[in-house]
């Protein structure tokens, strides 16, 4: 009996600890970056292109994994078209043109890679750089809150028709395609006249679109831009980005869990640029108040920045916050992790600090680590209310002075990172901000 006794509790404590994983950041029993991300797309050589693709696809198309194509110019799938790409299949965008993609409302796009054969969209340059192309679009006819309920990306971009460049609408089930296992590089190219490009925008995209499992690397602009919509997004990761990671706008109402943004001091742009940006308008006399303002719903998210002397960093000015909220833009934010920013979260201030607009702006089960501050309204380096109110019991809110390799399992490895959070090895602290 005594054996049997003992074999029971040594299996149960081997099941017990396989199975055991941290609520906050993100979750899997197993690293779910493994197989499909890459890490280091500049060592990785894809060969010359086979194929062309330009001007509009009208007609449905499959792209194969035995050909590899070049994006040159602005490529339009227009006229209700389905473009499927097979996984394993590598799409180049063309520097000299700054090669796009645009997948315009009632177009679909079917990109759904296996984690073992992702797609592959990336840069034609033997040495690769942040804005070698310009990016994705996707173009859909959900709600945005701007009058007329509808806009354009005017990004000179060449179309035939300005149809092709316009998003929004009233189908809030609008469907987009399919973009899974799909990693997006050196994206995000700058245009004298309009500015950056992002690797990967959602405009006006309804919730019957998939999007899972995205990583984008190396963009110059922002890494994933939603502008209105309905969008759920899944898995998603963004490396040593330029600009944001994650911006929304225009009244989206995202939720974005189980995601990753990885930020370095030393690739971010000079204008604070931030994991999350979180807003409603661009101009206020082009919005619709009656209509929905944004609002982002995130679970289980990551933000980090690795840095190598983290004090030094932001003494120097090269850490800014990991979230700005702006004002009429609403967010819940649960079981995150934010790590290693100066400071973790600022909030517009044109946003009065009150209970009414607070609850608006909800942080719970969250762990802040190595944060020099927490939660700061804009030019206002008193945030006395803010810590009160956010480090109320009931928001269940951690916060640590933690190394990265005590606190995330495997930070360092270049190749297979794993950014999850170790398993009981949080200690929390009464002391709030990192030392100076």
């Amino acid at each position: 009996m005594k054996t049997i006794t003992q074999t029971l509790c040594l299996f149960l404590l081997i099941v017990g600890s396989s199975f055991a994983q941290q609520e906050k950041g993100i979750i899997g029993k197993s690293n779910w970056l493994t197989n499909w991300t890459e890490f280091r797309p500049n060592l990785i050589e894809q060969g010359e292109p086979t194929q062309i693709l330009s001007g509009n696809i009208t007609q449905d198309t499959k792209l194969t994994k035995r050909d590899t194509y070049l994006l040159l110019g602005s490529v339009f799938v227009t006229d209700s078209t389905t473009l499927t790409i097979e996984p394993g299949t590598v799409i180049i965008g063309d520097f000299k043109t700054n090669g796009s993609l645009i997948i315009t409302k009632g177009s679909k796009i079917m990109a759904e890679g296996l984690e073992t054969d992702p797609i592959i969209f990336t840069s034609n340059r033997s040495v690769k750089k942040e804005g070698d192309w310009g990016g994705i679009f996707l173009l859909g006819d959900a709600p945005i809150n701007k009058f007329g309920n509808g806009s354009s990306v005017n990004l000179g971009l060449r179309p035939s028709s300005f149809e092709n460049i316009t998003y929004g609408g009233a189908n809030v089930e609008s469907n987009s395609g399919v973009m899974k296992y799909v990693r997006i590089e050196f994206a995000g190219k700058r245009t004298k006249e309009y500015g950056y490009f992002s690797a990967l925008t959602l405009a006006g995209v309804g919730n019957k679109t998939v999007i899972e499992n995205i990583m984008v690397s190396y963009a110059d602009g922002n890494s994933v831009n939603v502008l209105g919509g309905e969008v759920k997004l899944e898995k998603m990761v963004s490396f040593r980005t330029k600009s944001n990671d994650y911006e929304f706008n225009f009244g989206t109402q995202t939720h974005i869990r189980n995601s990753l943004a990885i930020r370095s001091p030393y690739v971010s742009g000079s204008d604070g640029s931030r994991c999350m940006f979180i807003s409603s308008y661009d101009k206020k006399e082009e919005v619709d108040f009656s209509k929905k303002s944004t609002f982002v719903k995130a679970e289980n998210l990551t933000l980090i920045n690795v840095s190598d002397n983290l004090a030094s960093d932001i003494s120097v000015g090269l850490v800014k916050e990991a979230l700005y909220i702006s004002e009429n833009a609403s967010l819940d934010i649960s079981k995150s992790v934010i790590s290693g920013f100066n400071p973790a979260v600022v909030i517009d201030n044109k946003v009065k600090i009150n209970a009414k607009n607070l609850e608006n702006i909800l942080f719970s089960d969250m762990y802040f680590n190595n944060c020099k501050g927490n939660i700061f309204t804009e030019n206002d380096s008193n945030n006395a209310d803010l810590e009160n109110w956010y480090g109320n019991r009931a928001f269940f809110n951690v916060y640590s002075k933690g190394s990265d390799a005590e606190t995330f399992i495997d930070v360092k490895n270049t190749k297979r990172p794993d950014f999850r959070l170790r398993i009981n090895k949080i200690i929390a602290s009464n002391d709030r901000d990192i030392e100076d």
